[in-house]
């Protein structure tokens, strides 16, 4: 028997003007799952998260996330739904604290009181390195803890579905392991994950299933290697001729 599917879009379309981003894109993720989606630049990758988000509108096409029509449901809808997410450029709450921006995520995204937010900043602080930046204010942060920030954020709202937008983008290796560990454990307590990824190999040693995107359309999807050893995404990714 099937699992249920936790998010499913089908024939997802989304122009801008005569620009056409995403054509008909359809897949499913399961509870637990970790999809991983790969694609050149401008393939139309953040137009889908911002599409499930709310961030944005199809114009054609459906979204359902647990079995519930997403239409019509705002972003803030949405995360309190489960849908948490990260973005490539973070969005912190400049003037406040790296642990008031989660108590902000926690209270109004993950519907707690203030006082039962408390433990849960304290351990996504933990988890995401951030403990001694905790009374630092969000504007003052390097980029690199900003978005250690901006995925702290996320878990703040406990989500059931997390989106990761280029999280791995300009850390270093040993942060990149510390990166994976830290998702295995996320997907280890049951949040399911759709990460999108220019690192290949902190994307392999997550990813469940991986799928492709190429000027707005899937190419391919399936089982990491395979949909690595597949002709067109070398081509298309990775720039080998088949």
């Amino acid at each position: 028997m099937d699992q249920p599917l936790l998010l499913q879009a089908r024939g997802l379309s989304k122009s801008f003007g005569a620009l056409r981003v995403l054509h008909e894109v359809s897949f499913k993720v399961r509870p637990g799952e970790v999809l991983g989606i790969l694609g050149p630049n401008g393939a139309g990758k953040t137009t889908l998260f911002n599409l499930i988000s709310g961030d944005l509108r199809n114009d054609q096409g459906n979204l359902t996330f647990a079995g519930r029509a997403l239409r019509g449901e705002r972003p803030y809808r949405r995360c309190q739904m489960g849908i948490g997410r990260t973005y490539q450029i973070p969005r912190p709450y400049g003037g406040m604290s790296t642990f008031e921006n989660l108590l902000v995520a926690a209270t109004f995204g993950g519907g707690r009181s203030e006082r039962d937010s408390y433990a849960l900043c304290a351990a996504v602080l933990r988890d995401c390195d951030l403990s001694d930046k905790a009374n630092v204010t969000a504007g003052s942060l390097t980029l690199l803890d900003r978005k250690r920030l901006e995925l702290a954020r996320a878990l703040a709202s406990d989500p059931k579905l997390l989106l990761l937008d280029e999280i791995a983008g300009g850390l270093t290796n040993e942060e990149g392991q510390a990166l994976v560990a830290l998702i295995r454990r996320i997907r280890d307590r049951g949040v399911t994950i759709v990460w999108i990824e220019h690192v290949l190999h902190a994307l392999l040693a997550v990813a469940d299933r991986i799928m492709v995107l190429n000027f707005g359309e899937k190419i391919a999807e399936g089982f990491p290697q395979d949909v690595i050893n597949d002709p067109d995404v070398k081509r298309v990714y990775m720039g080998i001729e088949a």
